[in-house]
């Protein structure tokens, strides 16, 4: 018996967005085609390109554009919105490097190209390659047919890869009852979250929606799972879910099919599109032994020399189908998809019984008769065989080749970091000259658990050939727990011409980090050898921005040789070897020059000296000299190479007897030239540090008292170092005071009270620079880590879970002789500096960024005495109106910054007085020539305001003073509302670095949102420095940061040379408060260039589980 089919979609199998439609029997179903006008007008018309953003793949469209065809620009996007596949449609067009936005159709120019985007971020395409026309078979693109009388010839366009895409319409159809559905329109409004897009359906379908479900009955449990769909959606309640006949092409399906044309066709003549239609016959055979059977909904897909036909769903309406022993028939319509070359064929699994075993398939075109027969004979079960529901056969026609069924290696490589394994279900594509496979989940893995951090697992994925790959779309569902995921590469393998396919990704596949995107479309480098020395090349990148720190100036280093057991030593004759003991006072260096990886390194014992490599053999050099510049190369195992910088190449090497050599050396079966870096002083009392897990996430206090090794190396990752005796520390963390990491009752957690359950013993490992941290009250038991990165006490072992690489952010300074090591509670808080969350670099999400030198309280190493030339006599005088307020100073040097320093002493009412001079001692430590000073007050207390007159600076030994002329008013009600100002240093009465003010244009975007009352406050950074957090007061618009808005605002500081960053802040109570920023503009007053910091995100932003109010936006050419 004959069925007449309609056409579904899969969630997880979307290889194509070409259309299967119903072919009605009945001659009346004919769709009225507009009548074509000959009426022509003179117009000027313009024949551009539009290719779509950061897809070389896509083969672009050509639109004519005129005034009569779009009379406006919102036209013109409404119409490539329906021909460019974007998420949320066409938004946006640039030229072709994404540089200029094109804002009307004016600007358009004939001929020329362009790029579309659904928004302001446009990622260029070699628009050369794609140019080129496509092979015929590339399933995954749809095609026009443009019809012309008289003529059979098809041309094809393509589109962009429906698979995995964001659909502009989805179909939401109601639980049990497919008549009752709705289509709409995703949009950004819509999609703020999955709860609001909840509560719209709720609207739109007028009952409450709860739940949804893919029309396989798979849950769709996000909003991103939403949008991977594959256009339709099942809309519950409490209710789980009921199977049904949810056909989507009923409620999607065009007027027309896209591109046909207007032309008008004699009444009683056959069109070319109805003799082009490919109407077959499809006669499924399932086997007739016991068992046989499914009660899955079974699905086909066809390739042809044009095109695919997107999954069809094999629906029976009189009872059960595929049942043992039974043939099946049905009948299709699926456009002209050409000769057909292979078949795909599987089921969803679902059901009671949904293991099937097939024997054989029939096919015939109904238009010309052909017929074609594909013998099965497999099972399509996860429990038998290989465990596939899905399985391809090539198409036997005579007269072509045949294409041989290929197994593929696949190779999939999980990430090194903490957390990075995931237990979600895992999908692949593969595509290749020859089409694609569909996505396919990866079921059965050679390792007995999938995808654990660090782990490398191996499928096996069947397909007909695909000749020569060229892309995967690899990602999850997010379902279960921990489903977010660290990729680091695939390997794909064609045993059939033994060529491998590379992949590199080294991103996360996860919604709360990095980009939010757990699906991943990669090209393929199809030389693994340029893939193995891409991903060295990005590790030693990452290892030196988490090393870089330590050869900051003023630090003191010691080089450990791991082949020597030894450190290397610098001695008075000059001679070098690796062989020193731990305390050997040869050993010590300082970094008294640092440009970049080039540095200087000086015997702490002999300052005349420095380590230098001349003619390739390591000496000791007078200091300054260009044979002792050293580059400092990072290797990913954390090991630095020392290079000369005179003559690259030459690198310091030493032998297994600790002697200097060169890589020449003969007679010594082993050399050596890495050497693991260790910083002094890192856990003096006071410290702050970073006790990083990886190298780009730390050990992080969660709010709910637990520890994490896969935190964010920010503010939430600061420790500060309490030391109780020589070698033995507690850790408080710096965001949440008077929270200590601890040990005890078999937990690690971070809800110590400084008790001894805090005492932790520091285990310096040799090997990486690391330490461990054994716990005293509990000996044997250390600080540890497992997969998931959740902290817990281990036994020690030298694996990697023990071992934390401390960082410093602020360092300490030891005990006074009689202090006790029992916290201060009164302790200032440490103003530390911030990092980044999004990544930058496109490897990963979680970049640090570099320190903000605002917030450096001293410098690296500083001596434990301070000397007599540090200190400093600070004189303030006040004006007319004086301030209870707390008033603070930060002073700038060449080498360096000091500050906060707060300025009060024992009385502070008595401070700051109307015509008062007040003075306070202060302490600088190594900040080199001082060029500019900020002052201020926190606006706090019930006298705010101050009127500021000058400001002195008096060194205590050299009697050296600097004077600042202020004449300040420092109120929020004032001027211009500011309460910091920054004042140079004059020199024969001209400042060393102007007094300048940027003008801060703020672009809120165009999402809906209502104005935040929230604090917002920006800090600029550039070649000299910083402007401090400075608060966004006054605003050129009555009510601040509205939707699409450009708010400006004025910042004056001392000239910061060229801006590198800004820092912004939103201080909202919840998200609902916070700010949608678009971008920022900063342009120096009587220039004309401009630095543009592109942010596109909610401040405050939620990531790891933590709730960011800040984040650091760098600066972006634009020409």
């Amino acid at each position: 018996m004959l069925e007449k089919l309609q056409v579904s979609a899969k969630m997880s199998e979307a290889p194509s967005t070409s259309f299967s439609v119903i072919q009605l029997t009945s001659s009346e179903g004919q769709v009225p085609i507009p009548r074509h006008s000959n009426v022509a007008h003179p117009v000027v018309a313009k024949r551009i390109s539009f290719y779509k953003s950061g897809d070389p793949q896509f083969g672009g469209v050509k639109v004519v554009v005129n005034p009569r065809s779009f009379k406006t620009f919102d036209a013109l996007l409404d119409n490539l919105s329906r021909k460019v596949p974007l998420p949320f449609g066409v938004r946006n067009i640039s030229t072709p490097r994404g540089r200029h936005s094109i804002t009307r159709l004016e600007e358009l120019e004939d001929g020329e190209s362009y790029l579309c985007s659904h928004n302001r971020k446009v990622l260029p395409v070699d628009l050369d390659k794609a140019r080129r026309r496509p092979r015929p078979w590339l399933s995954s693109r749809s095609i026009s047919t443009h019809v012309h009388l008289g003529s059979a010839t098809a041309l094809v366009s393509t589109t962009a890869p429906g698979v995995l895409r964001a659909p502009r319409r989805l179909v939401v159809f109601r639980n049990g009852d497919p008549k009752t559905r709705r289509v709409i329109l995703l949009s950004r409004r819509i999609t703020q979250s999955f709860e609001a897009f909840l509560q719209y359906l709720t609207q739109v379908m007028q009952w409450p929606v709860a739940k949804l479900y893919a029309t396989d009955g798979r849950k769709v449990p996000s909003l991103q799972a939403v949008l991977l769909s594959s256009g339709a959606v099942v809309a519950a309640g409490r209710e789980p879910f009921k199977p049904g006949n949810y056909d989507i092409q009923k409620s999607l399906l065009p007027a027309r099919l896209p591109g046909v044309s207007h032309r008008v066709h004699r009444k009683g003549k056959p069109t070319l599109e109805k003799r082009k239609s490919g109407n077959w016959k499809v006669s499924v055979m399932t086997s007739d032994f016991p068992d046989a059977g499914t009660s899955s909904q079974v699905y086909i897909v066809l390739y042809g020399e044009y095109r695919s036909s997107v999954p069809i769903y094999l629906y029976g309406r009189d009872g059960a189908r595929f049942q043992a022993g039974h043939k099946d028939i049905f009948t299709i319509t699926i456009g002209d998809i050409g000769k057909p070359f292979k078949i795909r064929i599987g089921h969803t699994n679902s059901g009671c019984s949904p293991s099937w075993h097939c024997k054989g398939i029939e096919l015939q075109n109904t238009n010309s008769g052909e017929k074609f027969y594909i013998p099965v004979q497999r099972w399509l079960a996860q429990e038998q065989e290989d465990g596939e529901v899905c399985r391809e056969f090539p198409i036997l026609s005579r007269g072509q080749p045949v294409l041989p069924v290929t197994k593929y290696e696949v190779y999939i490589t999980t990430g090194e970091l903490w957390n990075a394994g995931t237990m979600a279900n895992v999908y692949l594509s593969i595509y290749g000259e020859k089409g694609d496979t569909g996505s396919r989940k990866l079921s059965r893995s050679k390792s007995a658990v999938k995808f654990l951090r660090g782990q490398i697992d191996t499928f096996f994925l069947e397909a007909v050939n695909l000749g020569n790959l060229c892309k995967i779309v690899i990602g999850h569902d997010g379902l279960g727990p921990g489903n977010g995921w660290f990729l680091e590469d695939v390997v794909v393998r064609d045993p059939t011409t033994n060529q491998e396919y590379a992949f590199f990704c080294h991103r996360w596949l996860d919604e709360g980090e990095d980009d939010g995107r757990i699906v991943r479309e990669m090209y393929a480098r199809d030389n693994t050898v340029f893939s193995v020395r891409k991903k060295l090349e990005v590790k030693k990148k990452e290892t030196w921005a988490a090393e870089s720190w330590k050869f900051t100036k003023g630090n003191t280093l010691q080089f450990y040789n791991k082949l020597t057991g030894g450190f290397v030593r610098l001695h008075p004759d000059g001679t070098v070897d690796a062989l020193g003991e731990l305390t050997d006072r040869y050993g010590l260096f300082d970094v008294v020059f640092n440009k970049g990886n080039i540095c200087i390194f000086q015997s702490r014992e002999m300052r005349r000296l420095s380590l230098a490599l001349d003619n390739g053999v390591a000496t000791g050099r007078a200091s300054g000299g260009a044979l002792t510049e050293l580059r400092v190369l990072y290797q990913p195992n954390r090991c630095a190479l020392l290079e000369s910088a005179l003559c690259p190449g030459h690198t310091l090497f030493v032998d297994r007897h600790g002697k200097v050599a060169d890589e020449s050396s003969s007679g010594y079966a082993e050399l050596s030239k890495e050497f693991v870096v260790f910083v002094k002083g890192v856990f003096l009392n006071s410290a702050v540090v970073i006790l990083a897990t990886s190298l780009c996430q730390a050990l992080c206090l969660q709010p709910s008292g637990t520890c994490t090794g896969a935190g964010d190396q920010s503010e939430q990752s600061y420790w500060r170092v309490h030391r109780v005796s020589s070698g033995i520390c507690m850790f408080e963390s710096v965001k949440n005071a008077r929270m200590y990491l601890r040990i005890k009752d078999g937990h690690c957690n971070g809800t110590g009270t400084g008790d001894t359950d805090c005492h932790f013993k520091i285990k310096r490992n040799l090997e990486n620079a690391s330490v461990s941290l054994e716990s005293l009250k509990s000996p044997g038991l250390f600080v540890g880590l497992q997969p998931d990165g959740q902290a817990k006490p281990v036994i020690y072992t030298k694996d990697e879970n023990v071992c934390f690489y401390p960082r410093v952010i602020q360092f300490g300074r030891e005990n006074p002789m009689g202090m006790s090591a029992t916290p201060n509670q009164g302790e200032e808080k440490i103003h530390v500096p911030r990092y980044q969350e999004e990544m930058p670099s496109k490897s990963t999400a979680r970049r640090p960024s570099p320190l903000a030198s605002e917030k450096e309280s001293g410098h690296p190493n500083s001596p434990e005495t301070l000397l007599p030339e540090d200190k400093w006599k600070v004189l303030v005088l006040t004006g007319d109106t004086g301030t209870q307020a707390n008033v603070t100073l930060w002073v700038y040097g060449d080498e360096g910054a000091t500050g906060p320093i707060s300025l009060t002493k024992e009385s502070p009412e008595q401070l700051f007085l109307p015509g008062q001079k007040d003075e306070f001692p202060v302490v600088l430590r190594s900040i080199g020539e001082i060029y500019k000073i900020r002052i201020g007050h926190d606006g706090t207390s019930g006298k705010p305001e101050w009127s500021l007159q000058t400001v002195t600076m008096e060194h205590m030994k050299s009697k050296k003073t600097l004077n600042f002329v202020a004449n300040a008013w420092l109120s929020r009600n004032q001027t211009d509302g500011d309460i910091v100002c920054e004042l140079p240093v004059m020199k024969e009465g001209e400042p060393v670095y102007p007094l300048v003010r940027y003008h801060v244009d703020v672009h809120t975007g165009q999402v809906r949102q209502e104005a935040t009352e929230s604090e917002v406050s920006l800090c600029l950074y550039g070649e000299r420095g910083d402007s401090g957090l400075r608060l966004l007061h006054r605003s050129n618009m009555p009510v601040r940061f509205q939707r699409g808005q450009v708010e400006a605002f004025q910042i004056e500081a001392v000239s910061l040379g060229n801006l590198q960053r800004v820092l912004l802040r939103c201080e909202a109570s919840d998200t609902s408060q916070g700010l949608y920023c678009e971008k920022i503009v900063v342009q120096e007053t009587g220039t004309a260039s401009e630095s543009v910091f592109t942010c596109e995100r909610w401040i405050p932003f939620m990531s790891q589980g933590l709730r960011h109010s800040e984040i650091e936006l760098y600066c972006q050419d634009e020409d």
